[in-house]
């Protein structure tokens, strides 16, 4: 029911899209995000997540086991959260009402746990006799990591149209609360096995699995317990690439080039 599920959903998306005639603004679109000078980004993007499927292909073709196919599933939904966000980057200023913007940051929000929910894939790492033990962990942590720099790239948007919409409180207490929520659907994936989709095809069990855990916390420690773990460890390190960030730009702008008025 769920991959066919998304599937259909897929499908109905692009059928609309075709109807429509969307076809017709691929350029625009792509000068648009020339313009807000995304394409390197989404080059890098393109050779990591496809330097990641190669590694898997050889490993399913050396071997013919398809064991970790699913890691393949998990980047497509991995890359689901970041093209709503670059989208929404580049094309946020056409909707001249605000508020607009929420329901597909909800929408983005939703499917933003599949991003860093890769680095759990790590849970599946064993030693397997005709695979060198660390082909395999080098497998989990290109999947994993490039999971994880997509959900930060992709958060990093989100905040971004925030602030230039709201202003900076409200971007930084979104991206925090982003974390923290994806960090909660990092549970229910992995410990429950919950998908995003889920919301369409089973709300009522979903939304009691979670309610159960909200009304009677001490019940379920290991609920609170993950998702507090996880939570310190994608804030701090959105934290730390922001601050790396931030202090290359003021290097940048301190330095003698920058003083003297020349682009760095």
């Amino acid at each position: 029911m769920k991959r066919p599920l998304l599937l259909l959903i897929f499908f109905l998306v692009a059928g609309t899209l075709a109807r429509t005639k969307f076809y017709k603004e691929i350029p625009f679109i792509f000068r648009r995000l020339r313009e807000k000078n995304r394409l390197p980004l989404l080059s890098l993007f393109f050779l990591t997540t496809a330097l990641c499927l190669a590694l898997l292909a050889f490993r399913v073709r050396m071997t013919s086991q398809k064991t970790f196919l699913f890691l393949a599933w998990n980047t497509f939904l991995a890359l689901i959260p970041y093209g709503i966000s670059t989208l929404l980057f580049a094309f946020h200023d056409r909707l001249k009402n605000r508020w607009q913007l929420l329901p597909l940051i909800l929408v983005w929000l939703v499917f933003f746990p599949n991003a860093p929910y890769l680095i759990t894939d790590l849970l599946h790492l064993r030693s397997d006799p005709g695979v060198p033990y660390w082909y395999d962990l080098a497998l989990f942590l290109f999947f994993g990591w490039n999971g994880l720099m997509l959900g930060y790239a992709s958060l990093l948007d989100v905040q971004s149209v925030l602030t230039q919409r709201y202003n900076r409180l409200v971007g930084w207490l979104a991206a925090v609360g982003s974390l923290i929520l994806g960090s909660f659907g990092i549970y229910l994936g992995r410990f429950l096995r919950w998908n995003s989709w889920d919301l369409l095809s089973s709300p009522q069990d979903l939304m009691r699995d979670i309610g159960v855990r909200i009304l009677d916390p001490l019940s379920y420690p290991q609920t609170y317990s993950v998702t507090i773990i996880f939570s310190l460890f994608l804030v701090l390190g959105y934290l730390l690439l922001m601050q790396f960030s931030n202090a290359h730009q003021k290097n940048d702008l301190s330095s003698p080039e920058n003083r003297w008025g020349v682009k760095p």
